[in-house]
């Protein structure tokens, strides 16, 4: 697991493990592991390693500049053609810059980056705001044409939120130091990355606890209810399902279809059109004239497909009458626009699932910071809230937070987001934290839709045909 830390965090920690270390250590362990990670991109390349490859640094002003610049001078030093643009000549790191000079790099104009083997964006910090201006925005956009390493963040991403509001670096690769920051994982920040390397250069030893944390597959597996010998159907979790309509029946099959394979030991459907619960799941009970109140459960899934009515609005309000956690998705998000008390008043867990069109119902504009929004939302609804999209996140109403890391635009489907609803339902059920419970869910639904997506584009039920097969993988591993 990985924690994820703000700027302000991060500022402090590095004036904390400065004030340990000799002046300059920091930036130096900091280029040697930028070095380090581009040496093994370009050896990884069909043309043949780190000798003679063309390797061009963006330089800005601040440390980051310091960074590619120092970085540059062990690449040459190993024999890559290394030449630096810089943004601001005056203002660029003196020190780094000699010893580009020392070790046979060069200083050259913007038309040298066409061409080269790699790129290293060393023009914004963690501190820049607001999208790049010229002439930086130009070299960011003819970067394109190469493989592109950031240093610590794309320039042009805001790194405590991930927006980006102008032009910005597109990376392949983005090399982050001591901690993961926000600016990587969430918002649009964590689709220009690329792939995330990180690189220890301390910071963790000075750090506090973090409050927003990245998943591993690690953290998912220790997650999951492996059966003892002394399980039963009803130890391993039951989960009711109220979902689906005579319109919209498949929702209620996919997030009972979900809530099976992610490991119940028993599903009680009372929703919409039963018949179709009944032949394609028999192991499934089936309550159809049942209040759902009345039903044992350990954990109920309400919403998908089952109407905005005076019908569904009932059943939301009987099911959250229960004292068990509650998977609010869907429909049953807009109907709780009209009655948002109805959660707020809760005692027992609830997690809403919104996508957000559903999330501005109940919560308001999301805006450029997904991550603060989604914990603005907890807090004030008194219950966790898993914002779905390409990087989805959940936040509980204490302010702790999980973004995960494997989601894919693949999902984007109709029908994907009832598998996640039932997959929760089946992990909350068997007794999972609900933070804890929405972040492993939405990290298996992810590789779900990696695995569905290998065949072409996938349908919902191609997602929850890779369920089981994930699972397996992850506890395989």
């Amino acid at each position: 697991m990985h924690g994820v830390y703000s700027v302000d965090e991060v500022r402090a920690g590095e004036q904390a493990l400065m004030a340990r270390r000799p002046e300059g250590a920091l930036m130096q362990r900091a280029a040697n592991g930028l070095a380090v990670q581009c040496s093994q991109l370009l050896c990884a390349q069909s043309r043949g390693g780190v000798y003679g490859a063309r390797v061009v640094l963006l330089v800005g002003a601040g440390n980051n500049g310091g960074d590619a610049l120092y970085a540059g001078a062990r690449l040459a030093a190993r024999g890559a053609l290394v030449t630096a643009v810089l943004i601001d000549a005056e203002r660029a790191h003196a020190g780094g810059l000699a010893a580009l000079r020392r070790n046979g790099g060069r200083v050259a104009g913007p038309s040298s980056v066409r061409g080269a083997d790699l790129v290293i964006d060393g023009i914004l910090g963690i501190g820049g705001h607001g999208g790049l201006r010229e002439p930086a925005a130009e070299l960011a956009r003819v970067a394109r044409e190469s493989l592109t390493v950031a240093v610590d963040l794309p320039s042009g991403v805001d790194a405590d939120t991930g927006a980006v509001t102008g032009e910005a670096v597109h990376a392949d690769v983005t090399v982050t130091f001591g901690v993961l920051k926000p600016g990587v994982v969430a918002g649009r920040g964590a689709e220009l990355a690329g792939e995330v390397r990180l690189v220890d250069i301390g910071l963790r030893d000075v750090l506090g606890p973090a409050a927003t944390h990245v998943l591993e597959a690690g953290d998912v597996r220790d997650q999951l209810h492996v059966p003892r010998a002394a399980d039963d159907k009803y130890t391993r979790g039951v989960v009711g399902v109220v979902a689906g309509s005579a319109q919209y029946g498949g929702a209620g099959v996919l997030a009972t279809g979900s809530a099976l394979c992610g490991g119940s030991g028993m599903v009680r459907y009372a929703g919409g059109s039963p018949d179709q619960i009944r032949a394609r799941y028999p192991e499934v009970i089936v309550h159809p004239d049942a209040t759902p109140s009345e039903l044992r459960v350990q954990a109920w899934v309400v919403g998908p497909g089952m109407g905005t009515d005076d019908a569904a609005a009932g059943l939301l309000a009987d099911v959250l009458s229960t004292d068990v956690p509650v998977i609010v998705d869907a429909d049953a998000i807009t109907l709780l626009a009209e009655r948002p008390e109805l959660v707020r008043d809760r005692q027992a867990t609830t997690v809403l699932t919104p996508h957000d069109r559903e999330f501005e119902r109940i919560a308001g504009e999301i805006g450029d910071d997904r991550l603060g929004a989604a914990r603005r939302a907890a807090r004030e609804l008194r219950a966790t809230v898993l914002l779905k999209g390409n990087t989805t996140v959940v936040a509980a109403p204490d302010g702790s937070s999980y973004v995960n890391p494997t989601g894919t635009p693949w999902l984007a489907t109709a029908g994907s987001g009832d598998v996640l609803s039932g997959l929760l339902g089946a992990l909350l059920a068997s007794g999972l934290d609900a933070p804890l419970a929405a972040a492993s869910a939405a990290y298996l639904h992810g590789v779900a839709g990696q695995r569905a997506a290998v065949a072409g584009p996938p349908t919902a039920p191609d997602v929850l045909a890779e369920l089981r097969p994930a699972i397996h993988a992850l506890l395989s591993g």
